[in-house]
């Protein structure tokens, strides 16, 4: 039997709706249950052949068992290694590298001191910090937003330095971005799951609860735009369940927040035609991946994003390139070796007379 386990915390819905549904397509071998942790043991198989983790960035005990348990053989969506490693301002970069527009952006350092850190631990820090140039950058109005939290939680749109300045002395320990605002004619909420994608028009200007009723209709050329790059994006950061949003000004679509890995699923603010694909979308790329460990097709457990492959191919041709050369040199060198002239070796008798000679 292979156990899809689904790790999730205080949501109820999405999590049963899916067991639910998996279970309901009565897949030979296959089942899935709520995730039941009752002891960690290294090196000791979890029990589970795919887990949908949407609650580990929450809970730092579940963050180090997803990666046990992928140690061990279970395929985790998403890849607990690099989402332990990922944020905004990395993904903005990223972003950047696979050629879609985003917002001006900078990274500030934290207002308070990290825990177990004095005025000391920064003295590679300028004071102040070069806050001219960083406005001049981003200009206002502009948006202060955590590094690495999510759910509109802590971003705070700043008009000013002045309120700038405000905002980010109640931000404490948190590192925090300062994020130029798109003026957007759209805005779209686009769910990524396994390669398929649902375009969810979306406010963020409005109450949390009733964002998901904007009007907002994309024609067919910027729905291709969409799909394409939301695509694009989420193969390059190697997430296989994930949210983009994207706003759109004078027809540029400009990708605002890509980092939800554990992207909002609750029936009563995302309406019950974005649930149903959810769902069933969900349950039928968990079934695959349950089927394919079942039939051990392949070796990859884990998503990597593209841009690591990238990297690593990168280095690869590089390492090619260097064998090659030295390679090349031997070979020149031997050749060399054999075209050279042979000097004849005279015998003892010769160098004797030549000797004597010299000296008379």
């Amino acid at each position: 039997m292979k156990k899809i386990g689904v790790l999730f915390g205080q949501e109820t819905i999405f999590p049963q709706a899916l067991i639910d549904r998996i279970n309901q397509q009565n897949n030979k071998g296959i089942q899935a249950e709520a995730v039941v942790i009752d002891k960690v043991i290294q090196g000791q198989d979890t029990g589970y052949a795919v887990i949908l983790d949407r609650i580990s960035h929450h809970v730092p005990f579940y963050r180090s068992w997803v990666k046990h348990a992928a140690l061990n053989g279970a395929v985790v969506l998403n890849n607990p290694f690099w989402w332990s490693a990922d944020e905004k301002f990395v993904n903005n970069e990223l972003a950047l590298k696979a050629g879609l527009q985003v917002p001006k952006t900078v990274l500030l350092p934290t207002f308070e001191h990290p825990a177990h850190t004095t005025s000391d631990s920064f003295r590679n820090l300028a004071y102040p910090f070069d806050w001219d140039a960083i406005f001049a950058y981003t200009g206002f109005p502009a948006y202060l937003k955590p590094l690495s939290d999510g759910g509109w939680r802590n971003v705070h749109r700043v008009t000013s330095a002045e309120e700038c300045f405000h905002r980010h002395a109640a931000t404490g320990h948190q590192v925090m971005l300062l994020q130029e605002e798109i003026h957007f004619e759209s805005y779209y909420r686009c769910f990524y799951i396994g390669g398929q994608v649902r375009i969810m028009p979306y406010d963020p200007r409005r109450l949390h609860q009733h964002r998901y009723e904007a009007d907002f209709t994309p024609d067919e050329q910027l729905q291709q735009t969409l799909v394409k790059q939301v695509t694009k994006l989420n193969q390059y950061l190697g997430y296989d369940f994930n949210t983009v949003e994207i706003a759109v000004h004078q027809g540029v679509p400009y990708a605002i927040d890509f980092f939800n890995p554990a992207p909002e699923a609750d029936i009563h603010t995302i309406g019950e035609a974005n649930f149903e694909w959810i769902v069933a979308t969900s349950a039928a790329f968990l079934i695959e991946k349950a089927q394919a460990a079942a039939a051990k097709k392949g070796t990859a457990k884990l998503s990597w994003g593209g841009f690591l492959q990238e990297n690593t191919q990168v280095v690869a041709e590089k390492k090619v390139t260097e064998k090659k050369a030295v390679e090349k040199k031997s070979v020149e060198k031997k050749t060399a070796e054999k075209k050279a002239p042979v000097k004849k070796k005279e015998d003892e008798p010769v160098k004797a007379k030549k000797a004597k000679a010299k000296e008379a």
